[in-house]
């Protein structure tokens, strides 16, 4: 992996309410799980940004490898613009959309924050990022 960068990398964790929204299900009254054994609240989506495709291809493979996700979408040549240390940056980047289940959301942010090269992939603040 490259040197720490000095850009911050944006995760972006999907409430499960909105999951449920986005499935028809309203988060305060659950529906039964389908025949598919799909329970609302259960999945997750995580949005990560990385400097390029060859390091977005590394994190993609490996998170799948290593079951934290069922599957990881790359969308290429993104403009990213963000506050970062007092200045208004703009990147050009790869997005990682990563599909996992809800349970695996810590392991999934834990291992992104040990192999991704941003000095920071999340949030640098202590609420959610609206991006």
């Amino acid at each position: 992996m490259p040197a720490l960068l000095p850009v911050a990398s944006r995760l972006l964790l999907l409430p499960r309410a909105l999951l449920s929204m986005a499935s028809g299900s309203p988060p305060s009254q659950p529906s039964p799980a389908s025949s598919s054994g799909y329970v609302p609240g259960s999945v997750s989506a995580a949005f990560v940004t990385c400097p390029n495709e060859k390091v977005a291809k590394e994190i993609a493979r490996a998170v799948v490898e290593k079951r934290l996700a069922a599957c990881v979408n790359l969308i290429p040549q993104i403009t990213s613009i963000y506050e970062w240390k007092g200045k208004i940056e703009e990147d050009n980047e790869v997005l990682m959309m990563i599909k996992t289940q809800s349970s695996l959301v810590p392991a999934l942010t834990d291992f992104i924050r040990s192999v991704h090269p941003y000095e920071v992939a999340e949030p640098y603040r202590d609420e959610p990022c609206l991006c």
